[in-house]
């Protein structure tokens, strides 16, 4: 079973895509921050991580260069999560490796996930 690493601070959003996902047969895990977003992929390193780029303590896209400059997760893939057109533009630029515009539509999401995990196999 594909774990799936959840970095959001919202829980609203955090309990939306757990469960969206754990009903798709996932197993996730679950950060409020970028910092323990980043401990928790070394530790478990997991399939895939969904991270949102406005983050406290550590922002996502620190979060994001921090683990594709790691060679431990370097090869997870990473799909950054953004709302608004500037903070997208910032996203695209980070080496992400999609990313999704808030609020998502489910089934973008979905299909970002399964490609995702089907390219790093």
């Amino acid at each position: 079973m594909s774990q799936i690493l959840i970095v959001e601070d919202d829980p609203m959003i955090q309990d939306l895509l757990d469960e969206i996902l754990q009903d798709e047969g996932f197993d996730t895990v679950v950060a409020a921050d970028g910092q323990t977003g980043v401990e928790l992929a070394r530790a478990d390193h997991p399939s895939l991580i969904l991270m949102d780029i406005m983050l406290p303590v550590m922002d996502g896209a620190a979060a994001i260069r921090q683990l594709k400059a790691d060679p431990a997760t370097r090869t997870i893939p990473i799909i950054a999560m953004s709302a608004g057109a500037t903070l997208v533009r910032h996203a695209e630029a980070l080496p992400a490796d999609d990313v999704l515009r808030k609020p998502f539509n489910l089934d973008v999401l979905l299909a970002s996930v399964t490609m995702q995990l089907k390219q790093a196999c």
